[in-house]
């Protein structure tokens, strides 16, 4: 099996592995060491001898000798050697397809849940299960919060302190402490998407890993809460945007904007699920951020071409969801909107405007609307310079590649 292949297993595997030792042994920071290590020696060892015929069974094996050698060491705190060292993995345990908790649920599910434990703040919450379960480096979860890594390291060490210090047991909360969690699970879900939707560094512009994982666990969480109107809405919108993935990127990888797609492509099954749950979800009158951002991505997906949107009903939309929601991102795309429906210069006004010492001020999305925006209105030289403004401050080749053409471009045109 090629090196690739191997990361992508381990990808997939990682949260299974540390939702198992979790479960069976607690200790969630030092399992999560454990696992890493486990990992570590994995893509060494299956890269050079090749994986073997129960990939996960050998994971949890390897991590759970190196979590009985963690254990060890804190023995005089803990006083537990006796007990960690009778530690014997079931049989059948190890030969399971996946990781299923006694009652038939997913292990990564309640691993989701235990991240998003109300002793955390709700920052931290995400971050850690953005790091734990989604599989993101520090240093990914830190460009999703727009914060330093050092700052994001130390969020996400406390977190792992306290979730040990709590001694809360690895299972699924229920009734009112599930209710209080799961805010935070579902923004964890929307992030993960987000990151592999638009993956926020390396080479790639999609990540279907961390798309395919994040789809995978809110179909879950919907089976689990059928009736909750936003987690319906959040799978529709997963699936909604999700459906454009085939168009998105050209024959070499290349950056494809929603505009230009060919439409063909879209997943339409995809779309009609997701137009489905979208519509069940508002029949309930409570809509919330993701139900509104799903009725926003439906109204896209059903145009037939890009000048059949209907941007009057887009605007309209991200105008209740600013109601819900303070997001910069979404004032953003409210500004697009604008632009799209009332008028170039007015939407571009409302860029400004949130350029002017906002959070968005170092972001690459702000420059590339601008650019956009100003190539619209004729302004060549402007567009320019905020295309470039943009390539500088994305941290992904594939839209650097496509912000710098963009700018080369407008140098070509007479």
């Amino acid at each position: 099996m090629p090196d690739r292949a191997v990361e992508d297993l381990l990808r997939e595997l990682a949260p299974r592995v540390l939702g198992a030792l979790t479960r069976r042994y607690g200790h969630f920071d030092t399992a999560e060491d454990a696992t890493q290590e486990a990992l570590i020696t994995a893509a060494a060892a299956w890269s050079r001898d090749g994986v073997p015929d129960n990939p996960r069974g050998w994971l949890i094996t390897v991590a759970s000798r190196r979590l009985t050698d963690l254990l060890r060491r804190e023995q005089a705190r803990r006083r537990r050697e006796d007990v960690v060292a009778s530690w014997v993995l079931p049989p059948d345990r190890l030969a399971a397809p996946a990781d299923r908790t006694a009652d038939g649920g997913d292990d990564t599910l309640v691993l989701l849940f235990l991240c998003c434990h109300p002793a955390l703040s709700p920052a931290t919450q995400i971050a850690l299960t953005l790091r734990a379960v989604g599989g993101l480096s520090t240093a990914e979860v830190a460009r999703a919060f727009l914060v330093p890594e050092a700052t994001m390291t130390r969020r996400i060490t406390r977190g792992k302190q306290r979730i040990r210090d709590s001694g809360v047991p690895f299972r699924m909360p229920a009734g009112r402490e599930r209710d209080q969690r799961l805010a935070a699970v579902l923004h964890v879900l929307y992030l993960i998407f987000n990151e592999g939707y638009a993956s926020t560094t390396g080479p790639a512009l999609l990540r279907t890993d961390l798309t395919a994982e994040a789809i995978r666990l809110t179909r879950l969480l919907h089976r689990l809460l059928p009736d909750d109107p936003e987690v319906g809405g959040l799978l529709a919108l997963m699936l909604l945007t999700d459906a454009r993935a085939p168009a998105r990127t050209g024959p070499h990888g290349e950056l494809v904007p929603m505009a230009e797609q060919d439409r063909r492509r879209w997943n339409h099954g995809q779309i009609a699920e997701g137009v489905a749950l979208v519509t069940a979800a508002l029949g309930h009158g409570r809509p919330g951020p993701y139900q509104v951002q799903a009725a926003i991505a439906a109204v896209h997906d059903e145009a037939s071409d890009a000048a059949d949107t209907d941007w009057a009903q887009i605007t309209a939309l991200y105008e209740v969801l600013m109601g819900v929601s303070d997001s910069p991102v979404v004032a953003l795309n409210h500004a697009v909107a604008v632009a799209m429906s009332r008028g170039v210069a007015e939407g571009l006004a409302l860029v400004e405007a949130l350029a002017d010492g906002g959070p968005l001020a170092s972001d690459a999305r702000l420059p590339a609307v601008r650019a956009h925006l100003r190539e619209l209105l004729g302004d060549r030289a402007g567009a320019r310079a905020a295309y470039r403004e943009a390539a500088d401050l994305s941290t992904n080749l594939t839209r650097q590649r496509y912000l710098h053409d963009r700018a080369a471009r407008l140098d070509d045109r007479p």
